[in-house]
């Protein structure tokens, strides 16, 4: 079973940045896909990043050019940088690990809170 651990949350205010990271007990290198979903309160959960096995991209329009999503395979570890942020921002994270188009796996999630 593999399990992700996401930290790096935390309360911040208007225009500043927090990185997250999402441990992996597996090989993230194997993974088809690792991106990092959100979820407000009272609103769908929903992509904000992802970055497939080949390097490939995507972003949520809301968050181009201020996050970024990357990965060390060696640590087994996926980051997302996160700045200029904005009360709009305000969520719980989770991190997701998508093995096959099927099977995928989350963390338990980590709270972003941006004041304003």
């Amino acid at each position: 079973q593999v399990q992700l651990v996401e930290s790096g949350g935390g309360l911040v205010q208007s225009g500043g940045s927090l990185r997250l990271s999402c441990a992996v007990s597996g090989s993230i290198s194997s993974m088809y896909a690792m991106g990092w979903y959100r979820q407000a309160p009272g609103k769908q959960r929903e992509l904000v990043a992802a970055i497939t096995r080949d390097g490939t991209l995507n972003y949520v329009d809301s968050v181009k050019g201020r996050f970024t999503i990357s990965r060390d395979n060696a640590k087994n570890t996926v980051y997302l940088q996160m700045n200029s942020l904005k009360p709009d921002d305000t969520a719980v994270y989770y991190c997701n690990a998508r093995a096959t188009i099927l099977k995928h796996y989350w963390g338990q999630g980590t709270q972003v809170t941006v004041s304003s």
